[in-house]
This record gives structure tokens, sequence and C-alpha cells, in this order.
């Protein structure tokens, strides 16, 4: 994991450009949208999520829940938008966001 100011700079830097790969409406987390999360993580180790949940306190549960049962780290919060991070043993450079830019 990263835990350095620099390293969460760059990462942000890269994720600028990302667009939100999964969208988490009212229902929660899914077995799907879990699936799904767990997908995007090992393919691009750096991802946006949407939350679309008006509670910020429900939000604030969901991006733990979320960190804690995908073992990412939480880079950047803005809004309905999430930014995670979790390193791949073995990352493809076709498409994790780190190897790509």
């Amino acid at each position: 994991m990263t835990s350095s100011t620099t390293d969460k700079k760059h990462l942000r830097r890269l994720g600028h450009n990302l667009k939100p790969v999964v969208t988490i409406a009212s229902k929660g987390l899914t077995e799907s949208v879990n699936l799904e999360i767990d997908r995007a993580l090992s393919d691009h180790e750096l991802i946006k999520l949407k939350l679309s949940i008006g509670d910020r306190d429900a939000k604030k549960t969901i991006t733990d829940e979320i960190c804690f049962s995908h073992k990412a780290q939480l880079i950047q919060s803005i809004g309905h938008v999430l930014l995670i991070f979790r390193a791949s043993l073995k990352p493809n450079p076709k498409l994790s966001n780190l190897l790509r830019q």
C-alpha cells in the first residue's frame, strides 16, 4: 500500500482522467457489485467508483466497507466519486492504469 504523500499525489494525478467503472446505487454493495469492483481492481489497480447515495454517513460506511473487503486504499474522495487503489501481484501492462500512463 502507498502511504507517502508523494505516492498519493502521483495516484491522484493518474486518476484525474479516469471515468468511474462502477456505480453503486442506493441498494448498496450487492454480490455482483463486489465482484465487479474486485475484477476492476485486479485488472486496473487504480479505479474510480461513483456512489449514488445521498446520506453522508452512508457514503462513509460504504467507502470503509469497500476498502476493507477488497483490501484497497482510499486515495481520494470528492463528492460522490471515490478513487481507490489496490496493487496487483502480476499487473497486465495493457490493462493497468499505472503502467499505461
